[in-house]
């Protein structure tokens, strides 16, 4: 399967969802990484909703999400913008041995939002219409990522929701079903039912079958009475490229003495771009050359 985000409708009793695959993308922010498995997993989990979230922008933005704890798990960072190109991270020990994700977090995901060594999420949303981004810090209510994001997408968008995530060092995926405001005018059992046949969706299921499988397996009855409108896939891509442009431009804010200080102390100048995994390395020709005028 590709990396899409494929959004459906069960049109006569106004309840919507979405099934996001990952796998290349998946695969591909991994690599060179080697993340302990509950880490991955969370991560995977993370990247699928967020690519659900962004699926939403109506207008070029980036949608940033970042999870701080306190636990062994200490970030996880998504960024995706409104064309789902994606990339992101993990910072953990280095051993993280299996564990409920609260303990993973080191944080109360019964309560709302509590101090930063219980864990914070901060989600950012940067247009480039805004002169500043919008961030908002989201309450780790539940206990796994989808629980967290579930909760979120039930208070933003004032209707009932549910979330399901699972990741495997192939593939990261989600399904997502929400209650729209005339389901219950259209069919009373509608929303109780459709939320209860979700609940026994299985994580190889999620991970390994095409969308109309996976529907089919798991709302047949529901699809033979009412029809289902199953909209165009969105692919996702995983996108870092290289920026040398940035990075010098970084350095000459720095200022030549004191970019000067530090080859002097180090021999180079090294600057690691965590989220995607590249080191970029100035030698003092490289830096003669930058602040000549001749380094592009």
């Amino acid at each position: 399967m590709s990396d899409f985000v494929r959004r459906f409708l069960f049109e006569s009793l106004d309840i919507r969802g979405a099934i996001v695959h990952l796998g290349k993308s998946w695969r591909q922010m991994q690599e060179g990484r080697a993340y302990p498995p509950p880490v991955a997993q969370l991560l995977g989990e993370m990247a699928a909703v967020t690519a659900l979230i962004a699926a939403q922008l109506k207008q070029p933005g980036r949608l940033t999400l970042q999870l701080r704890s306190g636990g062994p798990i200490q970030l996880l960072v998504m960024d995706c913008d409104e064309q789902l190109q994606m990339r992101g991270m993990a910072r953990s020990d280095p051993t993280v041995l299996p564990a409920p994700v609260p303990q993973l977090l080191g944080a109360n995901l019964g309560a709302s939002l509590g101090t930063e060594q219980d864990g914070q999420l901060l989600m950012s949303l940067d247009l480039p219409t805004a002169r500043q981004p919008w961030q908002s810090f989201v309450p780790l209510v539940g206990d796994s990522i989808a629980a967290i994001f579930e909760h979120y997408l039930e208070q933003s968008e004032q209707q009932p929701s549910r979330l399901f995530a699972a990741a495997s060092p192939e593939a990261a995926a989600c399904l997502f079903l929400q209650k729209m405001p005339a389901a219950d005018a259209r069919d009373a059992d509608g929303w109780p039912r459709l939320s209860q046949l979700a609940a026994t969706v299985k994580a190889e299921e999620l991970l390994e079958l095409d969308p109309e499988t996976l529907l089919t397996r798991l709302f047949h009855q529901d699809i033979a009475d009412h029809g289902l409108r199953l909209y165009d896939p969105r692919p996702v891509a995983y996108h870092c490229p290289e920026d040398w442009d940035k990075i010098r431009d970084m350095i000459r804010a720095l200022g030549r003495a004191e970019a000067e200080a530090i080859l002097a102390e180090q021999g180079e100048i090294l600057i690691r771009d965590d989220i995607c995994n590249r080191e970029y390395r100035f030698s003092a020709d490289d830096m003669a050359a930058l602040f000549a005028g001749t380094l592009h």
